[in-house]
């Protein structure tokens, strides 16, 4: 989600019940423990960039590090622009559910407005949000369906329901003209413009909608119908190929283009088999994987998905604490012109894969953190040769990890080596970052994660964090608030053009900033 992310949505009665109140527009209430713990931690960074070639710009996206939740179409999950650097860092924040939980889980950033484009929840709803990025006040919004599982897991009272549903929006993308393209939970992809109207006001227009529940099976669970007797494949994620083609995966294992010129569509199916995070692309193709293995795509003249090469991987004997499904829980990652990346679900230690792009041979199977207790259900960062990799094991959701508690941690940067010489570990750090997509500012030199060590006093306190890239040293943490309401379940840092990162937490949306 992350990886892959996941976006948590919750029903009223249940967040009601389980998490104090908030405002709608105002910050983030803090919990117990204020004023207990440290604000800062380390100092300010000097930047050392990573090297490495720049990331290719997908032809049909925006700009490279503002585009989507993986920063670009080979989910690389770096950014070409200087993140925070800890000197004299401010911290803002605001609650973006009206009371409910308001989680963030994608943020993206349009060039021509200089406004985020930010895909949110508010309580059982998903919403399209355009955020000023300097006061994190919302412009506008529009709100989109509510997703099955919602129902699901009142009617079968389980949340897990909820927190193993990554359909519903968060896997978007930003075009070359800041529209928004998302798969929304009623089976239609739509892009959404944003503009300013003769009042002056900021709105959103859905200017192209394609209905893809013709090719999907949409018997989903409805508050007058929680019991379907038929099947319901909602969609994961879309975005671009090299050519044009939008593509869009499902759950399911179904794998689908949209020709945008001429609203064709074609859908294959991966049998047997499930998808749950996002998918990469470049000039030579898509590269997705399943619960079971990776695969090489291109679109044959048609648009149909045709597979190139298919490489099973360890998958394991189940699902492990810190992941969403049985299989890998990373989106693939393209690194350079000849790699990609994923990692297994191997049960004594997960490992670090890497294969050749052009004929899906392996060129490294490294194993990465403790036996028996590692898996991670993020995506890695590549850039250069070097892959970093987090540890979110014994981390399953929000609801579940206890006051004061934490995951198993750690975080370990893999080099490859090329040339069919394998993989080493550089360095392996301690930090605990539990569940969020790390990032990397390649002219900082840092690696960010969002960190909460464990305590015996039971305060939940969570830290922006900033790791060299080199040494694997933690720099500086900034406190960014205690309690829930800041527990991030999933969701990205993301660095902004303008050297910010933002999290998305429980309660809404963080900013962490170097003031001027």
């Amino acid at each position: 989600m992350r990886r892959s992310l996941l976006a948590a949505v919750l029903p009223v009665a249940l967040a009601a019940a389980l998490l104090p109140s908030a405002a709608g527009a105002a910050p983030i209430p803090d919990g117990p423990g204020t004023g207990f713990v440290p604000e800062y931690v380390g100092g300010p960074a000097t930047p050392r960039p990573l090297p490495g070639e720049p990331i290719p710009a997908n032809p049909h996206m925006g700009p490279v590090g503002k585009s989507s939740m993986h920063a670009d179409s080979y989910a690389s999950d770096t950014y070409p622009f200087l993140g925070p650097l800890g000197r004299d860092p401010e911290v803002l924040d605001e609650a973006k559910g009206g009371g409910l939980p308001g989680l963030c889980s994608t943020v993206t950033f349009a060039k021509k407005s200089g406004l985020i484009v930010a895909q949110c929840t508010r309580g059982q709803n998903f919403m399209l949000r355009l955020i000023d990025p300097k006061t994190l006040r919302d412009v506008a919004t529009f709100q989109l369906p509510p997703r099955s599982s919602t129902v699901e897991a009142v009617f079968s009272l389980s949340l897990d329901k909820i927190f193993t549903d990554t359909s519903g929006g968060a896997y978007y993308y930003l075009d070359p003209q800041d529209r928004a393209v998302l798969a929304d939970s009623e089976f239609h992809l739509r892009r959404f413009a944003h503009e300013k109207g003769p009042d002056g006001a900021w709105r959103f227009e859905v200017v192209d909608d394609w209905d893809l529940s013709p090719y999907l099976p949409h018997d989903c669970a409805t508050w007058t119908n929680p019991w379907p007797a038929g099947e319901c494949d909602p969609i994961t994620a879309v975005g671009p190929d090299w050519t044009g083609l939008i593509w869009w995966i499902t759950r399911g294992g179904r794998i689908g283009t949209v020709d945008p010129e001429t609203g064709t569509v074609r859908v294959t199916r991966l049998e047997g088999e499930q998808i749950q995070n996002s998918f990469a692309a470049a000039e030579d193709g898509v590269s997705i994987v399943s619960d079971h293995a990776l695969y090489r795509m291109r679109a044959d003249e048609s648009g149909m998905p045709t597979v190139v090469w298919r490489e099973t991987y360890d998958r394991g004997s189940g699902r492990k604490p810190g992941q969403i499904d049985q299989g890998s829980g990373t989106t693939p990652t393209l690194l350079g012109d000849e790699y990609v990346a994923i990692t297994d679900n191997a049960d004594d230690r997960m490992n670090v894969i890497v294969r050749r792009r052009d004929d899906g041979s392996l060129d490294c199977e490294h194993p990465v953190f403790e036996s028996g207790a590692s898996a991670t259900d993020n995506s890695l960062v590549g850039y250069g040769n070097s892959l970093f990799v987090e540890n979110n094991y014994g981390y399953r959701n929000f609801f579940e990890l206890p006051p004061g508690g934490s995951s198993a941690g750690g975080l370990t940067r893999v080099d490859v080596d090329g040339d069919g010489e394998g993989c080493r570990t550089v360095w392996t750090s301690a930090e605990r970052s539990p569940s969020t997509v790390p990032k990397v500012s390649v002219p900082a030199g840092l690696l960010y994660v969002y960190t909460k060590e464990p305590r015996h006093d039971l305060i939940d306190a969570w830290y922006l964090t900033a790791i060299d890239v080199h040494s694997g040293r933690t720099a500086y943490k900034v406190l960014t608030g205690t309690g829930k309401w800041f527990d991030n379940n999933w969701a990205p840092v993301t660095i902004g053009p303008d050297g910010t990162a933002f999290v998305g937490v429980i309660g809404g949306l963080v900013a962490v900033r170097d003031r001027p």
